[in-house]
């Protein structure tokens, strides 16, 4: 991809592509493929399917996916995701059992009190913080890097967030905020490394160990900045203009971005059944789109499948927003 692509460009116009998520056979729908306000599609692909075994990449599936979207016209943003939010895990067996690794990933937690007494299992993170896993990583980042870069339009990381509680009777063995911090850091290194061309998205959204505004560690501002020293961009998981918790973390950060740094959000699912404190009223397609593009300056919207406001809301309003345009 060009420096000179409308995408990264100041003033431009967001690009909207479909988040199928791990349904990547949609891509051969009609309602996506001739919608021409539809840049591509966001696919989500696991470390522990592309690297089925130590040093041996399975690469098939995200190039059958990217041939057949550029013999439609479409670009392919991938989404790489090596947390889960159940009983999966989604890092190769090889981290699990190797003892070099610490269990490979870690076991995460939602907790709503302060004291986490009513923790309850959220699902599987990678070791981000551990040396040994990272470079793994790294390593799998480079190997994707020398098939695909330049070729998919771009690639994010998963979200920053991890729920390992408030009190540190949760935090997986090695852990901490500050270490984490750095392995984030890292991560966003290797990352441009192995995609020089191709745009790299952080999914940037909570830091552990701080709370915005009044717990202020550095950690998510540090993510930020570490992005724009790099040339990676940033972005989160929802799209969520009313809720508390991003209007005081990743949505004033993503709008205060400097020029030139890239950002994409994705519409998931419940997004589209918020409803604004203020009215009461539940959010549209437009009011969304029309903060992506007016407050956030997003370059890429990740719109998601929830029915009716797939076939509904957003596919036609897709079109409709592709013609008004220059």
């Amino acid at each position: 991809m060009e420096e000179t692509d409308s995408a990264t460009e100041e003033n431009a116009a967001p690009r909207n592509y479909i988040y199928f998520n791990r349904d990547r056979e949609r891509i051969s729908e009609p309602s996506f493929l001739e919608n021409v306000g539809i840049a591509g599609a966001h696919l989500k692909y696991t470390w522990r399917e592309l690297e089925p075994e130590r040093d041996r990449y399975e690469l098939a599936p995200v190039l059958e996916d990217l041939a057949y979207l550029q013999q439609h016209g479409k670009r392919l943003f991938v989404q790489l995701q090596e947390v889960s939010f159940d009983e999966r895990v989604n890092v190769p067996d090889y981290l699990v059992s190797d003892p070099e690794f610490g269990g490979g990933v870690a076991r995460q937690y939602e907790t709503e009190r302060s004291d986490d007494s009513d923790a309850s299992f959220d699902g599987h993170v990678a070791r981000r913080w551990d040396p040994a896993v990272r470079a793994r990583f790294a390593k799998f980042l480079q190997a994707l890097g020398g098939e695909l870069d330049g070729r998919i339009e771009g690639i994010n990381l998963p979200e920053t967030a991890v729920g390992f509680g408030e009190t540190g009777s949760l935090y997986p063995e090695g852990f901490t905020p500050a270490e984490y911090f750095e392995g984030i850091k890292e991560i966003m290194t290797a990352a441009r490394s192995a995609f020089p061309t191709s745009i790299v998205i952080e999914y940037a959204n909570f830091m552990p160990g701080e709370a915005l505004p009044a717990e202020d560690n550095g950690y998510l501002r540090g993510v930020y900045e570490h992005a724009e020293a790099t040339g990676v961009g940033v972005g989160g998981p929802d799209l969520l203009p009313h809720r508390q918790g991003q209007r005081t973390h990743s949505l004033p950060l993503i709008a205060a971005r400097a020029p030139g740094v890239p950002a994409g959000m994705a519409v998931q699912w419940g997004n589209l059944d918020d409803v604004a404190p203020t009215t009461g009223l539940q959010v549209t397609v437009e009011e969304l789109y029309e903060f992506a593009r007016d407050s956030l300056r997003l370059n890429y919207i990740f719109w998601g499948v929830q029915e009716p406001y797939y076939s509904n809301d957003v596919l036609p309003f897709l079109e409709n927003v592709s013609r008004s345009q220059p």
